[in-house]
């Protein structure tokens, strides 16, 4: 490809001589003005014969300037020099400033009143700046969110039409945008995003990401706001600096890079674990586990609730903070089921504690259970559901400290016009509970209702989503009393540890109302 240099400046702007290369290609470069070839400035007449751009070198839009460059003024403003705004084509009118966009629609900036309104049939579907730059003349293309934020960095860079810097219309665009864009901005190599960092430009960064995956980097704009905060504190070099260090970005939910990677292994909260207290069951699972969603499940009358309430007290007696609701139960019986595991006597209800003198007991035991803290009973109120439970595990999580959260059974929690409309609320209330579990590293423990298959009652989801599932049995119709009180624990899932099988059992003493293992 040869090279042509010593050429005369095509633009009437410059009229250099000698300071011109073009090539055989249809690209070129005014050493002296920067400005690239093709481009939209005004050039000599005889510009098209002596440097010809080839078909698909020729611009996509072309510009429709409304009014004459005379009509305005490159205006220095907020650190943007006016021959920076004279490279974009941004003239000042008085009280207004018009961005031209490719198709010839303007953006005003209302200067006096701080607000924008379209001109000239403005869509809002282009990038500011795009007709400036040939699709592919460089490796990289830096997208800003603000026209004037373009201009900054195109100034600090001053070296914009090597490395063409475009603006968005706005901090949503349409679709539309993306459509008309996207095969121009495919062209480079390398996406570099110069945006806010609040959630409307973390929105931005996500989609840009998914559309041109593996090419997107971004900025990190700390301590300022956008490039032209930058500019104006007369920060430019350290713009600069962060624009080449800008950071292959991925979406939130997707690690990449070897950074990524080792913050996983260096910074990830380990996920904790509890004995249980039922040392077959530890054999098995090593107890309940931080950061995963557990299901006890058994039919109706096996005996469920008392586990779980083993296992609440095993807690709070090794001092590790936990929330706990029971709805088919009071209160009250709530907790005197855990006095009753403190005094090692039946103290579940007022006439048992009247008639064993125990008022004092019962007392003491709330006092002990209860002194630190750790112990946070709560309860879901009318027409409340899925949302208020996920919302009060997130509570106890993050404002209280818990390091697990009970509740049961998982089916009284929404309610449903139909089965199939309970499946489907069941299975989406499952699927958040486990991915809450885990990303506030918190043991979640519910009890599900099984059917005559031994299924989760209404949906098969429940066990689906549990990190780990724990089966229990019992004989209620066995001939001796002993075996009819002894629950007989099973391991059916277990995703930690892998470990199934047979976890023990445990006899409930009728006397004190409480459960042991076997």
């Amino acid at each position: 490809m040869a090279e042509h240099a010593h050429q005369e400046c095509p633009y009437e702007t410059c009229g250099s001589s000698d300071a011109f290369s073009y090539n055989d290609e249809g690209f070129g470069k005014c050493h002296a003005c920067g400005q690239g070839y093709p481009s939209s400035r005004k050039t000599f007449d005889w510009a098209d014969e002596k440097y010809p751009t080839k078909g698909d070198n020729k611009m996509t839009f072309t510009p429709k300037l409304i009014e004459t460059p005379s009509d305005g003024n490159y205006e220095t403003m907020r650190g943007i020099q006016s021959r920076t705004m004279e490279d974009y084509g941004v003239l000042t009118y008085g009280d207004r400033q018009e961005y031209v966009y490719p198709s010839g629609g303007i953006k005003v900036r209302n200067l006096k009143e701080k607000g924008f309104y379209a001109k000239s049939g403005f869509k809002g579907d282009e990038l500011f700046g795009m007709n400036l730059f040939t699709a592919g003349s460089s490796k990289m293309v830096t997208i800003t969110e603000g026209e004037l934020d373009a201009l900054s960095v195109a100034q600090i860079l001053k070296s914009s039409y090597t490395n063409p810097v475009v603006s968005l219309p706005s901090a949503t665009p349409s679709k539309k945008l993306w459509e008309n864009c996207k095969e121009w901005l495919d062209s480079f190599q390398k996406i570099v995003l110069s945006v806010d960092t609040d959630d409307a430009g973390n929105a931005l960064a996500d989609k840009i990401s998914k559309l041109f995956p593996n090419k997107v980097y971004r900025v990190n704009h700390h301590p300022y706001k956008d490039a032209n905060d930058f500019l104006k504190n007369g920060k430019g070099a350290e713009f600069k600096s962060a624009w080449w260090a800008a950071s292959k970005y991925t979406p939130e939910n997707v690690m990449n890079t070897t950074e990524d990677f080792l913050s996983l292994y260096q910074d990830a909260p380990e996920h904790e674990y509890v004995p249980t207290g039922i040392q077959a069951l530890d054999d098995k699972i090593l107890g309940l586990m931080q950061g995963h969603f557990t299901v006890i499940k058994a039919p109706t009358g096996i005996g469920k609730t008392e586990v779980m309430r083993y296992l609440e007290y095993n807690m709070i007696s090794k001092g590790v903070p936990i929330a706990a609701m029971h709805v088919e139960e009071t209160k009250l019986r709530s907790l005197l089921g855990l006095v009753s595991y403190e005094c090692n006597d039946n103290l579940t209800r007022r006439d048992l504690i009247q008639e064993k003198g125990a008022n004092d007991q019962v007392l003491a035991a709330i006092k002990k259970l209860t002194k630190d803290e750790l112990y946070y009973q709560f309860f879901m109120g009318d027409g409340q559901g899925a949302e208020e439970l996920c919302d009060q595990i997130r509570y106890f999580s993050q404002a209280c400290g818990c390091k697990f959260v009970f509740f049961e059974p998982i089916q009284d929690v929404v309610v449903g016009s139909s089965e199939e409309g309970k499946e489907a609320m069941l299975a989406d209330l499952s699927i958040r509970l486990s991915k809450l579990a885990a990303e506030l590293n918190v043991g979640i423990v519910t009890i599900a209702h099984t059917n005559d298959n031994g299924d989760p009652k209404y949906c098969k989801m429940i066990g689906q989503r549990a990190s780990v599932v724990i089966d229990l049995s019992r004989e209620k119709e066995a001939d001796s009393l002993e075996e009819r009180n002894t629950t007989h624990i099973r391991v059916e899932k277990n995703r930690p540890c892998s470990e199934e099988g047979a976890a023990g059992t445990m006899r409930f003493n009728l006397d004190t109302f409480t459960l042991r293992e076997v």
